[in-house]
């Protein structure tokens, strides 16, 4: 008896296909963010988590001898009005915060940069949810 020949096995239509995954929505940046003015963190020169001191991240004044300023400063002199393009076009609403984080026993310090917010508030005390008595 012979044997009925069987077609070679076709492959799915479904593995050959991507595989399309969606992209999370974009959210919008929260209103508030309330962070505690102490936390409990990993510090690299103890190599432990110790208790470090939480204030927000403030950009030091700018130098009047830093090489960007020093040349902006030399192409501005002379004839010739504005020679670099001023920034105008303002989109964002919000700020993305960085904390400063000072280990309490060594004291070395570390950034941690937040998403973006409206208002940032240190230590501040939660209103109570509910009903008030």
């Amino acid at each position: 008896p012979i044997s009925p020949q069987k077609s070679p096995a076709r492959p799915s239509l479904a593995a050959s296909r991507p595989v399309v995954r969606l992209a999370p929505r974009p959210r919008s940046p929260d209103k508030m963010v309330n962070c505690p003015k102490e936390r409990k963190t990993y510090c690299k020169k103890c190599n432990a988590h110790k208790k470090h001191k939480v204030t927000q991240y403030k950009a030091g004044k700018a130098s009047n001898y830093a090489q960007g300023k020093r040349r902006y400063d030399d192409k501005q002199t002379g004839f010739g009005g504005q020679t670099k393009p001023v920034f105008h076009k303002k989109a964002k609403t919000t700020k993305k915060v960085t904390l400063r984080m000072e280990c309490r026993t060594c004291k070395s310090k570390k950034h941690l940069g937040l998403k973006r917010c409206k208002t940032f508030e240190l230590g501040a005390k939660k209103a109570a949810s509910g009903h008030q008595y």
